[in-house]
Parts: structure tokens; sequence; C-alpha cells
């Protein structure tokens, strides 16, 4: 069960196209249950390409309550709700946090939790499955895995991509202590009664081996060397590149400060600074980028299918990724990490210096992961590629990142579906 699937877009939906695609290899064939009706915020139409004829998907019809949220709040259909953040919030986009939070447990797709159970049990009857994996977020996916796996039998993997209660947002909802109660309730029953528990992450592999004795395995995102197996052509200018959401909470105000003090001194690292933007940008970045007096050097292409993003990636001078300016995101490790590192472009990752994301790049050796406030280091590291580029030579990274193909992470799962199901 993914409530992320193709034609909707981003990272959450890469993991399992590109896991079906090479399960197949592995002997294992996919039945997929989505819904046919998403919320849908991204839109790539390109992946669903990716999926092989043997996988067989099911949409089911899905009621969800944004459309009220956005009625409430005077948002177009598709436009975005509420950010969960620390930012001020209009009396409208507080109660809509508090019914979201408290009425809607674990989270707004909770309503297709019992048709879907409903409907999966009839199907299982004749058309059995050696294993049920579940992905989440949202949350609400393992609670149908956990139904039919009370019920059927059948060994039951729940995939987290995100932590579920220490995810660092949640403590931006209004949750009662009632909410909090419920939410680490179902969490522990979930990864209790599991016949394993997937991670993505080694620290968060870590939090959830310590809550159960339920085995936990991790296996991290990754990327497709297919969709990297070309050439990008360098159009001669400083490229400082990000690609997918770059939201608000992430904006690297200390690296807009250090590029605009580079450029007020150099001229002609002004004119070669380009800043490409490849994905949804919120207002505040774009404006701490003009304050920094680098308006003129941006180029802001909006959202991009995947295609499009790892061209980009692959044309970078510079490939920046700042983590969400939060102490509990220190646990995370962003999808786009992975593509970023198989673009063998020198990459800048801001957030904690000893979180899960600088342990890859380090051993990578793929760039370098500076705290939010560092200007000494960021300015250090621009400087040292600056000079590679004005001598004609930006050298690939080199670390070692077979781990991370697509094909790789699949058979890691191939080995633990073949486990739970005592094949």
């Amino acid at each position: 069960m993914t409530y992320y699937w193709p034609p909707s877009g981003g990272s959450g939906v890469q993991r399992w196209v590109k896991f079906s695609k090479y399960l197949v290899g592995e002997g294992w064939q996919c039945v997929v249950c989505t819904p046919e009706n998403p919320d849908l915020i991204a839109v790539d139409d390109t992946l669903g390409v990716e999926i092989p004829p043997e996988v067989e998907v099911l949409r089911r019809p899905i009621v969800e309550p944004y459309e009220a949220y956005r009625r409430l709040l005077g948002r177009k259909k598709g436009q975005e709700v509420t950010p969960i953040n620390s930012g001020g919030k209009s009396f409208k986009e507080k109660l809509s946090l508090y019914v979201r939070g408290n009425m809607f447990v674990p989270d707004p797709r909770v309503w297709w939790v019992r048709p879907t159970t409903r409907f999966l049990l009839k199907y299982l009857k004749e058309h059995p499955v050696d294993v049920i994996v579940t992905t989440g977020p949202p949350q609400s996916m393992h609670l149908i895995g956990q139904r039919l796996a009370k019920a059927t039998g059948i060994p039951w993997i729940p995939d987290f991509r995100d932590p579920w209660t220490k995810m660092y947002y949640l403590k931006h909802l209004p949750l009662t202590k009632c909410t909090w109660r419920r939410l680490e309730k179902m969490e522990q029953s979930v990864i209790d009664e599991a016949s394993a528990v997937l991670t993505v992450t080694p620290l968060v592999q870590e939090f959830y081996a310590a809550k159960t004795k339920t085995p936990v395995a991790m296996i991290t995102n990754g990327f497709d060397e297919e969709d990297f197996a070309y050439d990008a052509q360098p159009d001669g200018f400083f490229n400082v590149t990000h690609t997918g959401l770059f939201a608000k909470d992430g904006n690297p105000s200390v690296l807009w400060k250090v590029l605009g003090e580079m450029a007020s001194r150099d001229a002609a690292f002004r004119e070669k600074l380009r800043l490409r933007l490849a994905g949804k940008t919120d207002p505040e970045v774009l404006r701490a980028i003009a304050e920094a007096g680098l308006a003129e050097n941006v180029v802001n292409l909006g959202y991009c299918v995947h295609a499009d993003a790892v061209r980009e990636q692959k044309s970078a001078t510079i490939l920046i990724l700042p983590l969400r300016h939060d102490p509990d995101y220190r646990i995370i490790l962003p999808g786009k990490l992975f593509e970023y590192l198989a673009s063998r472009r020198p990459m800048l990752g801001i957030g904690q210096s000893d979180g899960a994301m600088a342990r890859v790049v380090t051993d990578c050796a793929a760039g370098e992961v500076c705290d939010w406030d560092d200007e000494t280091g960021m300015h250090r590291f621009i400087e040292g590629v600056w000079k590679a580029f004005l001598d004609g030579d930006v050298p690939p990274t080199a670390g070692d990142i077979s781990a991370f193909t697509r094909r790789a992470t699949a058979h890691s799962l191939a080995t633990l579906l073949d486990k739970v199901s005592g094949k």
C-alpha cells in the first residue's frame, strides 16, 4: 500500500516505483494498492513509464478533508494547504491545523483505511500474496497492513520513509495529550505486530530497534544508474543548483550572504554565478536571495519532472542541499541526496554536521556539510570550487556509491522479503 504513486511526483513515489522496477529481476512481482483520486501537489507523468508491465496496480477511491480546508482558507483546488512549521499563522490556519492534528489521527488519509481494508480482504482471498508491505507517510497506510496481517496471517512489513512520532514537524501541530498518546500507541502496536520493520536511515533504524523486539532493517533511498547514463555539457556558468522542494524553514540565509559578498567583491564571479532552482521554491527563499543582492543571478525553473531535475543535477557546478532548520531533522536522509551523489558534482550540505546526511556525504567523499551558521566553512568550500572552475577543472567526486543504486537497494529488499516470507 502506498499513497504516493504516479502520476504523483516526488522522492516518496520514486522509492517504490524503482523497487517495483528492479524487484521483478529478483523474482518478486508487485501488486500496488493506491488511491484513485489522491490530493496531488506535484505531478510527474514521466515516472509511470518506468513501471514494469508485470506490476498490477489497484486504484481505490479516497475521501480526504483537504478541499474543505481549502474552502476554509480561501485557497484554490490543488493549492498547498497550511504548511506545518513554526511560522506565524492566521486564526483560520491555526484552526485548520488543530482539526488536522486531532480529528484525523494519525493523518488526513485515515478515512481510506476501513474501505481499503475491506476491499483487500476480498482481493486476497482470490489473489493470495507472500508479503504485505505498507509505506508511509502517510502513516495511516500502516493501519491497513496491520489489519490485513491480523486477519490473514500474511507476513507484513511497514516501511517508514520518515519516522512516525519522531517526525520533526509534529511538534508544530497543536496536538492534545490524548492525541499524542494515541499516536504513540498506534506506532508501538505497528512496530510490535509487524514481521519486520523497514527504515531508510541508520538513525531511524536505531530509534525503532530500541523500541521493539521486531527485527528492524534499513534500506536507504537511492539512484537509478539508467537515469544518469549520459554526459552533461557545461554551459560556461558557475551553477549553484538546488532541485526539489525548497521550503521556508530550509532557507540557507548564511549561504546567500556568502554568495552575495563574493559577488560584490568579484565582478567575474557575479557575471558567472547562476542560482538554478529546479522545484517549488518558497517565496521567502527568493526574497532572501534578493536581499543578498542576487536576484539577477536566479534562474527559477519551478517544478520539474524527474528527468529534467536529473539534467539540472548533472549540469551543476555545486549542488546545495540545505536541511530543514530543525534539530529533529538530523535523523533524516533526503531522497535527493542519493541522486546528488549520482551526479558526481561537488555537494554543499547545510545542516547538522553530525547528522545522517553528513555521515553519507563524508563516507562518499561527495563534498562538505556545514552547520547553518558556518559562514567560514561555506565560503571556503565555494571559493575552492570557484578557483577550480576558473582553472577549467571542477573534477567529479569519486567516492564509492555503489550501495545506493536502485538495483542494489532492490536486491536488499528482495533478501528481506525472502527471509520474511520463508522462501
